[in-house]
């Protein structure tokens, strides 16, 4: 009951004197605001980056077999020059592996390369990213069609010029037209197109609606090279559990192919979305620090804030604190009674801020193009923070009210 109590006359104290509660929260509030949209725009784009870009760039439960990583973090010169001298992965190279995986495994080879597209209704446009792969890319790639169809192993197997092509494409080469069986030259190689992929979007400025994707045999494996240079082989495990043991079966797969001796490191690349992305998760930690540090400045200077506040709260209601010692009422009673007002004043200041960062993290979503995802656990932590902030505020105000005589405190006007 004292607590609750105590609880109801903070409240009341807020409900009566705004203006002076409002220059006391005022320190708590910013800073849990701030701390929320912080924590926001790095979860979102957190989220972005895991799942979007790992998702649609490199797959779930997939790794890719290349020569040397296609998203490279702070590389040095030596590195560099290592990663040349490498042997080329190449088709012999993917077909061994297909050989050693379990039936369960999907696996697909591919090359890539920038093209130039054009049509009988459009000669100019944006440069493309060309695919030679073979038919499993769909499926570990989870790509589908709203028009047409992806085309099959007979396709496949006669190299037939046939292309599946981005949104993107299929609006600004056919313009108004229904672009499946029509001709479109890809480095002036004709191709007839049988499917028009679902709206990916895109990745980093990246657009996925401008890619063409063609048989490994047909004429894009000349266009992109890749019967003397794979862009890559993709792997996707049926399962998480089965990921690690299809890396490895890769891994052991290329060292005898390149008759690598035990001591001998890698000299090829398994790229997973967990290397890939191992730089952006450091970052990410840092982010995520400075998101809680920085406002940790703002809640130094509010915990001042309620501490004057509370110290002059002690001295105006010293007649009652005298009173209520004569009355019964012990040390802790009274220390108890003004750390959960202290400590009431600076939760509502968090809640309040906790609001305030929803509405700012929705604002920077709908203006900027940074993503946003508001986290649970930052919610939490700004009503911790903020009742653990009054309470630390709160706490020398409410032990010098404790000590108070009640004789001297009642003669005081």
């Amino acid at each position: 009951m004292q607590f609750l109590e105590a609880t109801r006359l903070a409240l009341s104290t807020i409900r009566v004197q705004k203006l002076k509660s409002f220059f006391t929260l005022l320190g708590v509030t910013i800073s849990v605001m701030f701390l929320i949209a912080v924590v926001s725009v790095v979860e979102g784009m957190s989220r972005y980056v895991e799942q979007d870009f790992a998702g649609k760039f490199l797959g779930v439960n997939t790794f890719n077999l290349r020569t040397f990583p296609d998203i490279q973090n702070n590389v040095t010169e030596a590195e560099w020059r290592a990663w040349q001298r490498r042997p080329r992965v190449g088709v012999d190279d993917a077909l061994a592996v297909r050989a050693a995986l379990p039936p369960e495994a999907r696996w697909a080879m591919q090359g890539a390369e920038w093209v130039q597209a054009s049509s009988p209704y459009m000669s100019g446009g944006p440069q493309s990213i060309g695919f030679a792969a073979t038919p499993g890319y769909f499926a570990i790639k989870d790509l589908a069609v709203t028009q047409g169809r992806i085309y099959n192993e007979q396709e496949e197997t006669l190299g037939s010029n046939v292309v599946v092509i981005g949104s993107e494409i299929a609006e600004h080469y056919f313009p108004n037209l229904d672009p499946i069986g029509r001709e479109l030259r890809i480095n002036r190689f004709p191709f007839r197109v049988i499917g028009v992929l679902e709206k990916q979007g895109t990745v980093f400025g990246l657009s996925l609606d401008r890619q063409l994707i063609s048989p490994f045999n047909s004429e894009m494996s000349r266009i992109t090279n890749a019967r003397h240079r794979l862009y890559g082989v993709v792997v996707q495990a049926p399962n998480p559990a089965a990921y690690n043991g299809l890396q490895e079966i890769t891994r052991e797969v290329m060292r005898r192919r390149h008759r690598l001796r035990p001591a001998q490191p890698d000299d090829f690349s398994l790229e997973s979305s967990e290397t890939a992305l191992s730089e952006w998760l450091t970052i990410k930690k840092y982010l995520v620090l400075a998101g809680i540090v920085l406002p940790a400045i703002g809640l130094v200077v509010g915990a001042i804030v309620i501490m004057n506040i509370m110290l002059v709260a002690v001295a105006e209601r010293t007649r009652e604190i005298g009173i209520r010692k004569s009355l019964g009422a012990r040390r802790r009673d009274i220390l108890a009674q003004f750390l959960v007002e202290s400590a009431t004043l600076s939760t509502v200041g968090a809640v309040i801020g906790i609001g305030l960062g929803f509405g700012l993290a929705y604002a920077v979503k709908a203006l900027s193009p940074l993503p946003t995802s508001v986290a649970p656990w930052s919610v939490v932590m700004a009503v911790v923070i903020g009742a653990g902030v009054g309470i630390i505020a709160g706490a020398y105000p409410a032990r010098r009210a404790s000590k108070l005589d009640p004789i001297a405190a009642m003669r005081s006007e």
